[in-house]
């Protein structure tokens, strides 16, 4: 019995996309709008009364292919096979109407997804729009004092793009279908979506002579739909003036960038996909050969050879031999007590280049390694607790034994060029630490994950075919004043903090791991030790 509905199933699925690609494209009728050519933007005076509507793809993206996006989610939300195919297709996409295109990007990316664990269009898509979004078009969007956008993607794909990062008011996109709680691939029809929306009542604004709506795209084609016929004018930017738009600097973000997921590190077109799946078979043998160079030889031999291979690093500031002590007690003293080294968290290899920098072994502390990464580093580690009591004791323990500890406060890793607030815990457990600066630069593949298997973290980072790792050790902080009570834990904290962030040009903020798995993956982050 089950097998004949599960056969059903799939025989009417079939046949509805069929008749899913063949349906008729919506008709249109040409709104009775006053059009203007989009020169001046001081035309687009910002009052209380304004409401701009923008086609998303046509009056705010720099570029208006939208197979980047759906390629996103097929490799973050359906893997690599999903995104295979849907490269296999895009010479056929090339070839048929817009509408027909689309719709195959849909069906292949959205498929069999689960839409409860669907999170790509808040985790990772943000990243990408941002840096696809022109300068000129979202100065034009933020004259409205009420902003209204409308995408011929799924609403699922920009909504928390646009209205997390941009502070859209209303986002209007074509709803997918759904069949037990996954994506079937179907799409809503365009009229169904457009048509009968009363733009003051999504708006919420009250009946008002002097609203002024106007609307705002790059070709008259797009805004043949019932939405734009609310606009008084609708402003036009023209194909040419798009290629010669800027990117949309970080300072301007409305809200900032500071989190995003995914393992692909760069924008997904045709050509950077093909050459990604190209390079993903030498990629792995690399990534074999790297490891085997780093556990099996010391660094002053597996360095340069690594060098080589594009596994780069660079030493900045003060030099390790600088901080060595200087008179033969200060020596015999530091043979009793080791070393602490606080620095900021970019990957979990961030320790071993710690490591490399000081020519000699550490101790790393981490919280979420995974038992795949301990098994293949080449340092030793030790797993902390999340207990303060517990994990302060050990890690003193380690350093009256004489080792050298590396601990990132952090507690999480963050890509972009901003600090998490830093645990006040580092500061009670010696009189004086060593800040580490660290940022890392990736070619293909991010080497974190909030989402995803952090087993398979050092295997994206090793198939980069370039990395550089930057380290730069800072001058020795007198942290002695909180044992002494002098000052507080948590100013200490902050003051490394801030000098971290003022050596790599960060920002410092106070959002917490908690913070970055509750936006990304949707729970607090925590991890279940081995047992």
């Amino acid at each position: 019995m089950a097998k004949k509905k599960a056969s059903s199933f799939l025989l009417s699925s079939f046949l509805s996309f069929l008749s899913f690609l063949h349906a008729k494209p919506l008709s249109r009728k040409t709104p009775t709008t006053l059009y203007s050519k989009l020169q001046h933007y001081s035309s687009l005076d910002k009052n209380s009364n304004q409401v701009v509507v923008c086609d998303v793809e046509g009056g705010l993206l720099r570029s208006q292919s939208k197979f980047p996006y759906f390629m996103l989610v097929a490799l973050e939300g359906g893997g690599l096979l999903r995104g295979l195919l849907l490269l296999v297709l895009y010479p056929l996409l090339c070839c048929v109407s817009d509408e027909l295109g689309l719709k195959i990007m849909v069906f292949v990316s959205f498929c069999g997804i689960k839409k409860k664990g669907f999170r790509v269009g808040r985790s990772v898509l943000p990243k990408f729009f941002l840096e696809d979004v022109g300068l000129e078009g979202f100065e034009a969007l933020n004259k409205g004092s009420k902003k209204v956008c409308v995408s011929e993607m799924p609403r699922v794909m920009v909504e928390g793009f646009l209205k997390d990062y941009l502070e859209v008011d209303v986002v209007i996109g074509r709803e997918l279908k759904e069949f037990h709680g996954y994506y079937t691939g179907f799409m809503e029809e365009e009229g169904k979506v457009r048509e009968g929306f009363d733009l003051k009542e999504l708006i919420k604004i009250e009946e008002q002579e002097d609203i002024d709506i106007v609307g705002f795209s790059s070709s008259t084609v797009s805004l043949h739909i019932p939405l734009f016929s609310h606009c008084k004018k609708i402003y036009l930017v023209g194909e040419k003036d798009k290629r010669v738009w800027h990117p949309m600097p970080r300072e301007k973000h409305p809200r900032p960038l500071i989190f995003h997921d995914g393992r692909i590190a760069f924008k997904p077109t045709p050509t950077n996909t093909t050459f990604m799946f190209m390079w993903l078979p030498f990629g792995l043998i690399l990534a074999i050969l790297r490891l085997i160079i780093g556990v099996s030889l010391p660094y002053k031999v597996s360095t340069p050879v690594l060098a080589l291979t594009g596994m780069k690093w660079r030493l900045k500031g003060v030099h390790p031999s600088n901080l060595l002590p200087q008179s033969s007690s200060d020596h015999h003293a530091s043979k009793q007590h080791g070393q602490l080294y606080v620095c900021n968290h970019r990957t979990l290899i961030d320790p071993i280049y710690v490591s490399i920098m000081l020519n000699k072994p550490v101790r790393a502390v981490t919280y979420s390694l995974s038992r795949v990464s301990e098994i293949l580093s080449p340092i030793k580690t030790v797993r902390l607790t999340r207990n303060r009591e517990k994990d302060g004791n050990m890690m003193a323990k380690k350093l009256s034994q004489g080792e050298s500890v590396v601990v990132c406060p952090e507690g999480t890793t963050c890509r972009e060029p901003y600090l998490l607030r830093f645990s006040p815990l580092f500061t009670e457990l010696s009189d004086e630490i060593v800040p580490v600066a660290l940022n890392v630069h990736v070619s293909m593949f991010y080497a974190t994950t909030a989402g995803g298997s952090k087993s398979l973290d050092p295997l994206y980072y090793l198939m980069n075919p370039s990395m550089c790792y930057e380290v730069e050790l800072l001058e020795k902080v007198d942290t002695s004043v909180v044992r002494k009570g002098e000052c507080s834990s948590i100013d200490m904290a902050n003051h490394v903090q801030r000098e971290i962030g003022k050596a790599l040009g960060f920002e410092c903020t106070m959002l917490t791991r908690k913070d970055k798995y509750m936006i990304l993956a949707g729970n607090d982050g925590s991890v279940a030790p081995p047992k």
